[in-house]
């Protein structure tokens, strides 16, 4: 009997360190689905003021951006580009949040260097995007760069750029997910997805 235990135990352990588990590549990554809910994770502002993520959310429905810094000249293209769609995506009854392990300073910096007026959302621990499924684990030479951005608090992981569109519930409704960083959605297909969900 102890041992049948002792088996049980082995396999429960070993199922939740798997589940708990940070993917070594950005292709090994398992996020949340289309129907799954956005994780209630508190997060912290440029302000530097703690938030819950779903009290945003339940405002309206969102566009939330996961990016990997604004030290990623790719991540800064794709803000300034939503910046520039911006009203846009307002108009359709949408508001934009993103996300990224940068500590709230920075995103100071990010906010003014890519003109964005939209909330940006500091995740310097990781809870949020490893909630989302969507951590892997930095590679060497990214270490120093998101330890420096993050004031310290991560040198170890890094977010797959990601677009979820997302209802005042938290419910996912579109995910668009690319492990390559250099390939984002454009804002033309994102703005076509968000009317397409008008017609529903």
């Amino acid at each position: 009997m102890k041992k049948l235990f002792f088996i049980v135990l082995v396999a429960i352990t070993t199922v939740t360190n798997a589940q708990n588990a940070i993917p070594k590549f950005a292709t090994d990554i398992a996020p949340l689905l289309i129907g799954e809910k956005i994780p209630n994770i508190i997060l912290k502002t440029s302000e530097n003021t703690d938030v819950q993520i779903a009290d945003l959310l339940k405002k309206k429905k969102t566009v939330l951006v996961i990016y990997r810094g604004g030290w990623c000249p790719y991540c800064n293209l794709h803000l300034q580009a939503l910046a520039e769609a911006e009203k846009e995506i307002l108009d359709l009854g949408y508001q934009i949040i993103a996300v990224s392990p940068d500590a709230p300073a920075n995103l100071k910096i990010t906010e003014e260097k890519d003109k964005v007026k939209y909330t940006l959302l500091s995740d310097s621990k990781g809870e949020f995007i490893k909630a989302v499924g969507v951590a892997f684990a930095a590679p060497e030479n990214y270490k120093s760069t998101i330890n420096v951005h993050s004031n310290g608090v991560n040198t170890s992981l890094l977010p797959v750029p990601s677009v979820f569109v997302v209802n005042p519930e938290s419910d996912i409704l579109f995910e668009y997910i690319s492990p390559d960083f250099k390939q984002r959605i454009t804002t033309e297909l994102l703005v076509s997805v968000l009317k397409t969900f008008q017609l529903k």
